[in-house]
């Protein structure tokens, strides 16, 4: 078995060490910039907001007519979904709930699902080399959660303001708590003990 030294690049991701620092940089520039050139993105001009507020998805915006259904046909809404949810998945989880929104009209998307998608992809343009960064040094024994209180920007599940406040911080609490379990249990020792040996 021949050593090749550190890792580079693995599964489209790029990996960037400095071990006198302690940190580790996981990047997919060069993914994003080959999804951009596929989807005819590259040239397009970059945002820097991820999902503007004009946009308002819901089932109801799906197609209705024949024309408007031949023509999302022949729109390749379900590979740009999925290009995109390979890169939130490994190195950009900036983008899960845009992804996630545009995820749910996958079976029946209409054009305003196709100009989010067309959206997040300039956002993607802009931000080519954001990553993820484990920096060993900023590691701290405290973690902070957030909580998206805007239901009324889900026009599917709309509610109101103090219903939309509860659910959120009930959602993160659960979440909370479900990994302080994770955590009690990963941090369990388990020790084995021969009598033989003793």
């Amino acid at each position: 078995m021949k050593d090749l030294g550190a890792t580079k690049k693995i599964l489209g991701m790029e990996i960037t060490r400095d071990r006198s620092v302690r940190k580790l940089f996981l990047s997919q520039q060069a993914y994003v910039e080959k999804v951009l050139k596929h989807f005819n993105m590259n040239n397009a001009k970059p945002v820097t907001i991820l999902f503007a507020t004009h946009f308002k998805l819901s089932a109801d915006t799906s197609p209705k007519t024949d024309e408007e259904m031949e023509h999302m046909s022949s729109v390749p809404y379900s590979s740009a979904v999925g290009s995109i949810m390979y890169a939130m998945v490994c190195t950009r989880p900036d983008i899960s709930h845009a992804v996630s929104v545009a995820s749910r009209y996958m079976a029946c998307p209409e054009k305003e699902h196709w100009q989010a998608v067309k959206w997040i992809l300039r956002y993607l343009k802009g931000t080519t080399d954001v990553g993820l960064t484990f920096d060993r040094a900023k590691m701290s024994d405290s973690d902070v959660g957030y909580a998206d209180l805007d239901f009324a920007g889900d026009l599917g599940k709309r509610r109101s303001l103090i219903e939309a406040e509860y659910m959120a911080l009930a959602e993160a609490v659960m979440e909370v708590l479900w990994l302080q379990g994770m955590h009690v249990s990963l941090l369990t020792q388990i020790r084995m003990v021969n009598k033989s040996e003793s």
